[in-house]
Parts: C-alpha cells; sequence; structure tokens
C-alpha cells in the first residue's frame, strides 16, 4: 500500500483539500454543508459529503470521520486512502455497494483540536430524544468538581482526590463516570447537550437523503483514544439487539482474528454510554437492515487520553491563559487522539482497508 503517509494531513484545513482533491479526481460528486463558524485559522468548516456508487443503490456503506472532532486526523486520512485506492472502489462497486464518505461530522472540533463540537457538546452523547426526561449520570456529577479545577496543572490536592478515587473504585470506573454522557453541566466534559447540535442536524439530513433507496446499510465510524496504540477494535454500534450482534460479528470478526466488541457485554474498551450517533440511522432510515462498528484505534493510555481531554477543557474555559500554556495543552490533545509516525499510520490504513472489504462482503451475502 503506497502513498500512506501522502494521505493525512497535519491541520483540518489541508485534510479537508486533500479529500476534496480525492473525490474530484475519482470524478465523484461533491455536497457541502457550511458550518456556520470559522476554522482556528479562518478557514471554511463544513461536513462534506462524497457518493462514491449510484444513489438508488440497495446496499450503502457509510464511512464517517470526526465525530469527535480532533479524531478526524486519523478518520479523514483512511478515507483520503479508500477515495484513491482503486482496488478497494472496484470492489465495492462490483459487489453492488455505494459508499457514502462523510468527512467531519465535526468540523469545528477537527480544526480547532477539539472532542467536543462548538456548542461544547459531545456529538456521540447527543442523539437523545430531547422530548422526553434526558439520562442522569450520578457518577459524573460526583467528579465534575475534580475534572476541572480553578487551575492548570492541578494542584496536590486535585491530584491526590483523583488518585484516591482512582484507587479505590478503579480506572474502569473513573472512564465510565467521565465518559458515559451528561446532560447536566454545559461547562463540562462529555457534555451530551439540551438539544440537538448543527451536526446532529445535518447529519440526519444527509442520511434521510442518502438512505432512501437502501435496504441494507453498514456504516462504520472511525474514531481514536482507546485501546493499545495502533490497534482497532471493532465495537459493535447498534440497538442491543441480539440478531445484529451476531450479523455484525459475521461480518467483522475476520474467523476469530477481528473480533467485535460490545458496550452491552462488557467486552468492549468503551464504557456504557447513551446518546449514540448510531441511534439516527433508525429514525431517519427505518426501512433498511443496518448494521454498524465504530473502528477504535488506539493511542496512548486511557489516563493520559482523559487528562488531555480535561486540560484542553480547561483551556476552552480560560482563554486568558498564556499562549505557550495553550500550545502546549492544544499539542497534548493531538497527541492524545493521533500518532504522527509511519508505523501507526501504517497500522491505521492496513485495518482500516480489511474492514472495509468485509463490510462489502456482510452487504453484498
Amino acid at each position: 500500500m503506497t502513498g500512506i503517509a501522502e494521505a493525512f494531513s497535519p491541520t483540518y484545513a489541508r485534510a479537508r483539500t486533500q479529500f476534496l482533491e480525492a473525490a474530484a479526481t475519482a470524478g465523484l460528486p461533491i455536497e457541502t454543508h457550511l458550518h456556520p463558524l470559522k476554522g482556528r485559522d479562518g478557514e471554511d468548516l463544513a461536513m462534506d459529503v462524497v457518493l462514491d456508487g449510484p444513489p438508488q443503490a440497495e446496499r450503502l456503506l457509510i464511512v464517517s470521520s470526526a465525530c469527535h472532532g480532533v479524531e478526524g486526523y486519523c478518520g479523514s486520512g483512511v478515507q483520503v486512502y479508500a477515495l484513491r485506492d482503486a482496488e478497494w472502489r472496484a470492489k465495492a462497486r462490483g459487489a453492488g455497494v455505494a459508499t457514502l464518505y462523510i468527512h467531519a461530522l465535526n468540523p469545528y472540533g477537527f480544526s480547532h483540536l477539539r472532542r467536543f463540537t462548538h456548542e461544547n457538546v459531545d456529538l456521540n452523547r447527543n442523539f437523545q430524544d430531547f422530548s422526553r426526561p434526558l439520562p442522569v449520570n450520578e457518577a459524573y456529577r460526583e467528579v465534575h468538581p475534580l475534572l476541572l479545577p480553578p487551575h492548570w496543572p492541578p494542584g496536590p490536592e486535585n491530584a491526590a482526590a483523583v488518585q484516591q478515587y482512582i484507587a479505590t473504585r478503579g480506572e474502569a470506573a473513573w472512564q465510565a463516570a467521565i465518559s458515559r454522557g451528561q446532560h447536566e453541566f454545559p461547562d463540562g466534559l462529555f457534555f451530551g447537550g439540551t438539544e440537538p447540535t448543527w451536526s446532529n442536524r445535518t447529519l440526519r439530513q444527509v442520511l434521510r437523503r442518502h438512505g432512501a433507496s437502501a435496504s441494507r446499510i453498514a456504516w462504520i465510524d472511525l474514531h481514536t483514544g482507546l485501546g493499545p496504540s495502533g490497534h482497532g477494535e471493532r465495537i459493535y454500534a447498534g440497538r442491543d439487539d441480539d440478531a445484529a450482534v451476531a450479523r455484525t460479528r459475521r461480518w467483522w470478526d475476520g474467523g476469530g482474528a477481528t473480533p467485535v466488541t460490545s458496550i452491552y457485554d462488557g467486552t468492549s474498551t468503551s464504557a456504557f454510554l447513551t446518546g449514540l450517533m448510531w441511534g439516527a440511522i433508525y429514525d431517519e432510515c427505518p426501512h433498511a437492515e443496518y448494521t454498524g462498528i465504530a473502528m477504535e484505534y488506539g493511542t496512548v493510555p486511557v489516563l493520559e487520553v482523559m487528562d488531555a481531554i480535561r486540560a484542553e477543557q480547561w483551556l476552552n474555559l480560560h482563554p486568558e491563559a498564556p499562549a505557550e500554556q495553550a500550545a502546549r495543552i492544544k499539542s497534548h490533545m493531538l497527541a492524545a487522539f493521533y500518532t504522527d509516525t509511519p508505523q501507526w499510520k501504517g497500522q491505521i490504513i492496513s485495518q482500516a482497508r480489511q474492514a472495509l472489504f468485509q463490510a462489502v462482503d456482510g452487504l453484498a451475502g
């Protein structure tokens, strides 16, 4: 596989250019949904959508990036490589599968090196029925005072309290309390919001338009930040449905070589979460059989990831922070979700490519 390093970009602006150029070179139409704000360098922000295959295809594979903003540095690289990959494109078309690339679900976070949207919402906790009472995360309520101290880095008292929590409850409990999603603290971490975000509304529009003719839909949503460095965990992304889980495992487990994990049975590195994005597919494409995974690539240990998120959110709440400190926090944030080495990028592409081929075989089978 040649051209792996060239598929990845050092900025959102460059990543978007590469994606649009790859689509144009392939002769594919581009659909652009402009974001209301600008990027960190004043550039336009957008959710860009490219369909490779017939609009009326009955079998549709969605490949999406940057649900969590900064994680788009990885996901965009996968999408650009796929658009340039003649063998992969021929495989999908030969099987009658159209591929829908959704580039930068959260372009604001992608550009500004944030995990959250411009509304300070975790997009993958925002897909709730807001007409009903929202879930309450009591564990987060307990840890919220520890997460964002007045000063950064945290003082000895805060650090000791965090260590005490982890020592008594465990690392998994700390991760779960923070990451499950919460709707009580708008300035906090993993805030699910109190209404649909711009990205939520725009994605639903895209799904309605492009999923209308499909009877079978697969979705690979690209993520980073959990698990061993470079390992792509296939996490089942759908309702707690035994038949759907079994189908997903048939498609993507590679005979046991690439197992599919689940937040429902405790096999995933992810905690149990609420308000997940895949919920939109059931709302917008209820006619289709849906099968999906989150492809979760590891970077650094989870406690380092959590501390990077805490620091970046602290910076978001303290724009008066010195420029040198701000740059250092943003650098650590990027490193927590994107490993800029040839080896890591090679692992990302090889596993993504395998999952893409598996998805087509599943859809066509």
